[in-house]
């Protein structure tokens, strides 16, 4: 773990999310977008009181940033956000934003999404009072190779609640790491959304409130919320591949099956895309997984 991030935190946006128990994921917005770039996947990212206290209260592992409408934030990770409502995330993010928005619009926020959330107990708490200046508004970095990160993360790393996280092998992630930032639902619906640049694979369709992150294999059996178990589709068409009416092949090739004439007398909007080659992510490594096609194909396509 070469870096680590020391970000100022909304006391409230703290309290809130210490107090709903153990968390997979979290949402540190901020209010504008503006892009981070400060830390890798798996990195950490950790949370700094305001003055007077001023000091590092919790932290997570960094997963990705993305902007996004308000709405997506809210049904993405709704309380995780570290308000109690949809209208407290609205008022709390206006308060902060210099150039007051429209409270009709759907705004875009920063987002920096954050894995296994951990809050320390107050007796643990570590003061940055001769490390972060005042005047710091958003947050530093720090190389862990180097003082004062060294010592940061090694004090970090003396509480149990933390060293959990730090230290985790999460399960169904191949050979031991000492850092895999293991997705929640939240995270994964915004990182396969992302990933396609959100449009539908099958219809490029780009009507955010319309499209929906599907797993290729569910996760109650045992589908991880990775990248490449994803495929970003129109609500109709995720309910079809749910319900294996529709699949796409190892090869990326879209199957449509015959069912829908033969059982709804219809299904024409759907048949266009039967033979066509999925839309796919430019990043190969979130390219659909061959072997969990395989498993929709042929344990929910009904041919």
């Amino acid at each position: 773990m070469p870096k680590l991030y020391v970000a100022i935190t909304d006391d409230h946006w703290f309290n809130t999310l210490r107090g709903l128990g153990q968390l997979d994921e979290v949402n540190f917005w901020r209010p504008t977008p503006g892009g981070f770039r400060a830390l890798i996947p798996g990195e950490l990212f950790l949370f700094k009181l305001h003055y007077p206290v001023n000091s590092i209260v919790g932290g997570g592992l960094f997963a990705t940033y993305s902007e996004l409408p308000i709405s997506l934030a809210w049904d993405a990770f709704e309380e995780k956000n570290g308000t109690l409502s949809f209208d407290d995330l609205k008022r709390k993010i206006i308060q902060y934003r210099v150039q007051v928005p429209d409270p009709n619009e759907d705004f875009r926020i920063g987002c920096i999404l954050l894995e296994q959330p951990f809050f320390l107990p107050e007796e643990q708490w570590l003061s940055m009072n001769d490390v972060i200046p005042r005047n710091i508004q958003s947050g530093m970095s720090f190389d862990t190779t180097t003082e004062p990160g060294r010592t940061i993360l090694d004090l970090i790393r003396w509480s149990q609640t933390a060293a959990r996280v730090i230290h985790e092998e999460p399960a169904r992630y191949g050979e031991p790491v000492l850092v895999t930032p293991r997705l929640g639902q939240g995270s994964f619906r915004i990182m396969v959304t992302d990933a396609y640049e959100r449009r539908c694979a099958f219809s490029r369709e780009r009507t955010l409130p319309v499209l929906d992150a599907a797993h290729i294999r569910p996760y109650h059996l045992d589908g991880p919320h990775t990248i490449n178990n994803g495929l970003l589709l129109r609500k109709d068409i995720h309910t079809l591949f749910d319900l294996g009416y529709v699949t796409v092949t190892p090869e990326y090739t879209i199957e449509v099956s015959r069912r829908i004439k033969e059982e709804y007398e219809n299904g024409q909007d759907y048949y266009q895309f039967h033979g066509s080659t999925l839309n796919l992510p430019g990043n190969l490594l979130h390219h659909p997984s061959p072997e969990q096609l395989s498993w929709h194909n042929e344990m929910v396509y009904k041919g």
